[in-house]
């Protein structure tokens, strides 16, 4: 898509804001022309909050939605987020996560253009060979999901994020013994037609005092293989995924305005005679697979009563991530045969004072982090030491006036060290490179509810060990990779829109982005600088009557400059798509809704996939026993029609009907 015509699509957007529901219909028919669409009837209490009230594209999935949408992972969890794709699906190892194009693609699970943060932990980043993603870890764990897309609200979290940060934040005894002494707990049970899927989640919470909490969380997901639109099963999609969760807070000093956190998070999955290629695209072999990864993190804040200046949090983690392979067979395959292991140690001082100065409020957060990854040696994966040191900082100016202005900046050193021998690098070979990085938003609210926002940001990715693997490594060593972001968009948030009692909220963001320097993609020699741009739409209604509709929609496109001077499209872009949620709640008793998520057929090099329509229903209803503190039914019936189709960017069909229950209870 040219810039001109992205252009064309923002303001269209914009215009239509306060029209969302009706312009929604028209862009989902025009979206599923090529494959027949089954039609929108729209009417909005809102399953996802609209983030209105800043310049950052962020997205945040609370612990309701988590559990309404029923998600097998985390990935399948996101990817209702405008700009968020899977490449891939049917098993936690097969899937991964894709931010406006970048992370996960055809041949690596993973890189560090999207970062996963696990209570503050990293999650990998890393380019392993065609097993998926790195993030084998269970949705029943958490509290909030939030995914920050592009780099303006990423400077804190790490360097070369141009995709866009996925956070992850654990449930908390608190949030089940509403911080008051005593025992607490939830217990879920779930089961899904498609595939024959088990799931138990146990949760206990324990307060032994006001300012001493535990947490203790199991979690076990069996399922066989799927079936698809077309009743076939797809092999190798059938896994089981234990994960467990120890929590414990303790609060002290004056007023409790300290706290120490302590969690460990546990999740692994075993496989058996599967394809060595998790994406399921290339036969190398078989093998036997497990997986495990292994989180611990260490917290302290303090925030003293009556001092802005001090807000301070430090953060100590640990993330061990295994993958084994073991060879069915008897060929000696070292691919075939390689384990993995991921050990990263960070340390993350933070500190945010509110202050006002210079005629205006501000809210600074200054911080700095050192960062230790050690990876195993393995033949699809080069092994060694990437240390790293950064600095930080992000200061928010409200001016009073309806301005807010953000600075941000990072300052990243690397110490890179080579493992093994490899086929071109001596081991012990060390580089060391620095970065200085940084952008700014802008963001005017009028009086009215209506805001307009922009930024820009420039960022580098340092070397990665995988970089040691190219007879030009010593190139590539020394050598960031750089991109910089425009963003632009409006929002608008207000009550009392058509009645008294209602609320709309909406928000559009253009987005453009040019990376050059490009050598994380196995198209690097040919490839001069990538081009993407989109637009992402998120808009929500609700009213007092318990109605509401949800809406997100998402129009980009890329294009490769190769070094010859030719352009050719970029054909790991999402599909063009649009989700619509419309629901009611009755009273606090029963919440029934509908969701339509429509993709626009894509046309590519690698063949692409054609347009579709997808529906699924779901019903929530809370159940009064009288002695519970709650207790919940939840049916979902996701592809209701049954519907055959393979989403842009998947290997394996998609699954078809797949009636879900679910019922929890807690005390």
């Amino acid at each position: 898509m040219k810039i001109k015509h992205m252009r064309r699509a923002l303001l269209c957007s914009a215009s239509a804001m306060t029209l969302a529901m009706t312009s929604t219909v028209a862009v989902a028919q025009d979206a599923s022309d090529e494959d027949g669409f089954l039609g929108l009837l729209v009417l909005g209490n809102n399953k996802r909050d609209v983030q209105t009230d800043t310049a950052t594209p962020e997205t945040v999935i609370n612990a309701e939605e988590i559990q309404d949408r029923q998600a097998s992972s985390i990935a399948e969890l996101i990817d209702s987020v405008p700009g968020v794709a899977l490449v891939n699906s049917g098993t936690p190892t097969g899937s991964g996560i894709s931010i406006r194009g970048l992370g996960a693609d055809g041949t690596y699970g993973s890189n560090q253009k999207v970062q996963i943060l696990l209570d503050g932990a990293s999650m990998g980043s890393e380019e392993i060979y065609r097993i998926g993603t790195q993030l084998y870890t269970d949705p029943s764990l958490y509290r909030e999901v939030s995914v920050i897309r592009g780099t303006v609200g990423s400077f804190e979290y790490g360097s070369g994020i141009i995709g866009g940060v996925v956070k992850l934040d654990t449930i908390d005894a608190s949030d089940l013994t509403e911080g008051e002494v005593g025992l607490a707990g939830r217990q879920t049970l779930e089961y899904y037609s498609n595939g024959d899927t088990q799931v138990s989640s146990t949760i206990l919470g324990w307060q032994p005092t006001e300012n001493l909490e535990f947490l203790f969380n199991y979690t076990l997901r069996k399922q066989d293989n799927y079936k698809n639109g077309d009743g076939e099963e797809i092999d190798h999609t059938d896994h089981e995924l234990p994960s467990y969760l120890i929590k414990g807070k303790y609060s002290f000093g004056d007023n409790a305005d300290q706290s120490l956190t302590f969690s460990y998070a546990d999740t692994s999955s075993e496989a058996k005679d599967v394809p060595y290629d998790a994406m399921a695209a290339i036969p190398f072999g078989n093998v036997d697979r497990y997986v495990e990864t292994k989180t611990a993190v260490l917290q302290y804040d303090y925030n003293p009563f009556g001092n802005d200046l001090i807000d301070l949090t430090v953060n100590l983690s640990y993330a061990d991530q295994w993958i084994e392979n073991t060879e069915v067979g008897n060929t000696g395959s070292a691919l075939l045969n390689a384990d993995h292991q991921y050990k990263t140690t960070k340390l993350t001082v933070a500190n945010t004072a509110r202050f006002a100065a210079l005629g205006a409020s501000h809210n600074l957060r200054l911080g700095g982090e050192l960062i230790k990854k050690d990876r195993l040696d393995a033949s699809s994966a080069h092994g060694g030491t990437d240390k790293r040191f950064a600095l930080f900082a992000i200061d928010e100016m409200d001016f009073g006036n309806g301005w807010t202005v953000t600075p941000a900046m990072r300052f990243e050193t690397q110490d890179i060290e080579s493992g093994a021998d490899g086929t071109y690098v001596t081991a012990g070979e060390s580089f060391d490179n620095s970065a200085f990085m940084g952008g700014i938003s802008g963001r005017y609210e009028f009086q009215n509810g209506f805001a307009l926002f922009g930024s820009v940001a420039y960022t580098e990715g340092l070397p990665i060990l995988d970089d040691f693997d190219y007879a030009t490594y010593k190139t590539y060593m020394t050598q960031s990779e750089k991109a910089v972001t425009y963003e632009l968009g409006a929002s608008y948030d207000t009550a009392g829109l058509f009645s008294a009692d209602d609320q709309l909220r909406a928000k559009v963001n253009f987005w453009h982005t040019r990376l050059w320097d490009y050598t994380s993609s196995t198209d690097y020699q040919n490839i001069d600088r990538l081009t993407r741009e989109g637009v992402e739409v998120e808009a929500s209604y609700s009213h007092a009557s318990g109605a509401y509709v949800d809406m997100n929609a998402n129009i980009s496109s890329g294009e490769w400059l190769e070094v010859s001077g030719a352009t050719r499209d970029y054909s790991r872009m999402p599909a063009n798509s649009l989700g619509l949620t419309v629901g009611k709640k009755f009273n606090d008793t029963l919440d029934l809704s509908w969701e339509a998520v429509v993709n626009k057929g894509v046309n590519d090099a690698v063949g692409g996939a054609p347009g579709f329509s997808v529906h699924n229903l779901r019903a929530t209803y809370n159940i009064d026993t009288g002695f519970l503190k709650e207790a919940k039914l939840r049916v979902g019936v996701e592809n209701v029609f049954d519907k055959q189709y393979r989403p842009h960017l998947f290997l394996r069909d998609a699954p078809g009907r797949n009636i879900k229950v679910s019922l929890s209870a807690a005390f």
